[in-house]
């Protein structure tokens, strides 16, 4: 862990998808989600064949209480233990112990990624300490544990070792853990208690986090002055599975869980039943152009091999709403340091996303529940555009 940062606190979550079996009445369509002039309509949920993971926060916890967010968490010393090399002492030898290349130029990758760590005391790679990160937090929150039995890491290595092709097929990416769930629970609460255990627990099963079922998708920054003083620099991957796992909450940070689709998800929010923030807003809204599983995950891992962008909001506070500005806006400052996130040297303004010679990345939020997405910039690294949320504001009288 870089314990050198002043202002930020590393962190990594996952976006978990799991099928699930759909309607006989659903019309799906197996290409990306498009529409008129570039503008599409939120596809019913019945066109969905999976659900996404999402946690409640208890009241009492420190970062966003009562929040609805992807499993995740802060990352812990133990991630970058020398230990790992032990466990992936099969794997060593690969550049990154086997992961696929990013072609992203170094100088334009998010510092999370782009720090050497063998400087700050660790041999562990930054992108393998962040997805041990995020499958750690998952197990202590959720109870789901990724991770490839010694029988499946030699069929694994093999894969690996026979190809380098970013089209390679990802056998592993939908297994889940077949422990029995008095064994599961035992490790997670010592887990839980200490964080360290997790290397112990890989060590006495035999098995290993699957790292190479989760692919890069994005990286988001905490804002000055809007959750509090603590503020955290977080990785996201996503993982697709071919099944919905078992899943329990932990009864103290997190309280409560659901599956749902993306559609049901944004719909709840605006319905004020639930509350996620912004970049949850933001990357379910990326999810919403592709309703398959199998199209979410064959983009998902092609799409990692590109890298992503750090995202950080700089915010503009008015009297009766807030602009955040994210990079690739026009408003937004040609130069951020670790303090940006507040406030800005110019006045953004709302504006026609439609208007000419206008680049905007950017939330207008009203309230906590009434959040309007401002793009007109294409995305970076071949990623997903959001589909708007304002072209499927809640209709209580016609729900998805």
């Amino acid at each position: 862990m870089n314990t050198t940062l002043k202002h930020w606190k590393e962190a990594a979550t996952l976006i978990l998808a799991a099928g699930h079996k759909l309607g006989a009445d659903s019309l799906l369509s197996r290409t990306p989600l498009t529409a008129a002039h570039g503008r599409p309509h939120m596809p019913h949920k019945s066109r969905f064949d999976y659900d996404v993971l999402l946690l409640k926060r208890s009241s009492k916890s420190g970062f966003m209480p009562n929040a609805y967010v992807f499993p995740g968490g802060m990352l812990h010393s133990s991630d970058f233990s020398s230990e790992w090399l032990d466990i992936f002492k099969s794997f060593s030898s690969s550049p990154k112990f086997g992961l696929r290349s990013v072609t992203q130029q170094v100088e334009t990758r998010p510092p999370v990624f782009a720090t050497d760590r063998l400087k700050l005391g660790s041999p562990i790679p930054g992108e393998v300490a962040f997805r041990i990160c995020a499958l750690r937090e998952t197990f202590e929150e959720s109870g789901v544990l990724l991770c490839v039995s010694k029988q499946e890491e030699k069929s694994l290595l093999k894969s690996i070792e026979g190809t380098c092709t970013a089209d390679r097929e990802d056998p592993l990416h939908y297994r889940v853990n077949d422990l029995c769930s008095g064994e599961l629970n035992k490790w997670r609460d010592l887990v839980n208690q200490d964080p360290s255990n997790f290397i112990k627990m890989c060590r006495e099963l035999q098995v290993l986090p699957n790292i190479w079922a989760l692919h890069e998708w994005g990286n988001w920054l905490t804002p000055a002055g809007r959750y509090g003083v603590k503020r955290f620099d977080t990785v996201f991957f996503i993982c697709c599975l071919q099944e919905i796992p078992t899943a329990l909450q932990d009864e103290k940070e997190i309280v409560s869980f659901r599956w749902s689709t993306p559609p049901e998800v944004l719909q709840s929010y605006q319905a004020e039943e639930l509350w996620i923030a912004p970049p949850q807003v933001y990357e379910l809204s990326r999810m919403c152009r592709l309703p398959l599983l199998n199209d979410l995950h064959k983009f998902s891992r092609q799409r990692a091999t590109e890298g992503c962008e750090q995202l950080l909001p700089v915010l503009s506070l008015k009297d009766e709403h807030s602009i955040a500005l994210l990079p690739g806006d026009r408003c937004y400052p040609s130069v951020t340091s670790d303090e940006a996130g507040l406030v800005t040297s110019t006045e953004p303004q709302l504006e026609d996303p439609q208007g000419e010679d206008s680049a905007l990345h950017r939330f207008v939020t009203i309230d906590p529940y009434t959040i309007t997405l401002q793009i007109t910039i294409t995305p970076k690294y071949n990623h997903l555009l959001p589909v708007l949320m304002e072209n499927f504001p809640y209709d209580s009288k016609n729900k998805l």
